[in-house]
């Protein structure tokens, strides 16, 4: 599994997700498989079950970034934190060769496949998901379990909470972003503030996400190459969102190197509630 932008901060809108941690590498097959004895019982590998569709999920913060599928199916109606919006099958042949589930390919795949589905699922636009704490996460067999059979890939929701948690979903996360600023990107300091955590809108906070600005060029932007290309959008955002338009205040904050390596490349501008 695999969370878009989840590595040097809460949220990488950052993303597993949650940054797209580099997958293991593949193992290498054995160079002299044993060969089974005519007489002998040979045991039975079973596949992991495919997972339903729609189903929901009780999953720590700690359980959702697991190389392994953990945590308890529950009822859509029970409180849960993650909900499945697509069950797909691998691509596990290439060109003709097969490739190893754990490979670079088939996990970039099941990334970009899952990334690019949320936002359908979720509903808004890609600014109002970038401004959100809504994450993907992505689930795929162990190499086990991928050598008895099993092929398929499973994409959650999830929604981030304070640091190291998860929040509660509502029973269906269809259009969750769109119907709700519940999801939305808040915190509970200015960013560049050593008290500073990122939060959901829907608990006590002070600052609130405004705006994104794209970034040019290839290669990680200093602070004030940053600031330079954020400055008047940031600016124009905040102003257009204070009560007085000559006395505002907003803060830029820039995405991290990890962020920026797992090709988030934007800015975040911040407001005061």
């Amino acid at each position: 599994m695999r969370l878009l932008s989840l590595g040097a901060v809460l949220v990488t809108v950052l993303l597993g997700g949650c940054s797209q941690d580099a997958p293991p590498a593949a193992s290498p097959p054995s160079s002299s498989p044993a060969v089974p004895s005519a007489t002998a019982a040979q045991p039975t590998a079973s596949a992991a079950p495919r997972p339903a569709k729609d189903g929901c999920h009780r999953l720590t913060f700690a359980q959702a970034v697991a190389p392994a599928v953990s945590g308890t199916a529950v009822p859509c109606s029970a409180k849960h934190t993650s909900h499945t919006y697509k069950i797909g099958r691998l691509p596990l042949v290439s060109a003709g060769h097969l490739l190893a589930v754990d490979s670079a390919s088939v996990q970039s795949s099941v990334a970009a496949t899952c990334t690019s589905l949320l936002g359908a699922q979720v509903g808004g636009t890609p600014e109002d998901l970038r401004l959100s704490m809504v994450q993907a996460i992505w689930f795929t067999p162990s190499v086990t379990d991928a050598a008895a059979g099993a092929d398929w890939f499973r994409c959650d929701v999830v929604a981030l909470a304070s640091a190291g948690g998860l929040a509660p979903l509502p029973r269906s996360s269809k259009g969750m972003v769109a119907d709700s600023d519940r999801f939305a990107m808040c915190g509970t300091a200015s960013p560049d503030a050593a008290s500073f955590e990122r939060v959901p809108c829907s608990v006590a906070h002070s600052w609130v996400a405004i705006s994104t600005v794209p970034l040019a060029g290839k290669p990680y932007p200093a602070v004030s190459a940053a600031s330079d290309q954020m400055e008047s959008a940031c600016r124009s955002a905040a102003r257009s969102r204070a009560d007085d338009p000559l006395d505002f205040t907003w803060s830029e904050e820039r995405p991290s190197r990890e962020q920026w390596d797992a090709g988030r490349r934007y800015g975040i501008c911040w407001a005061p509630a």
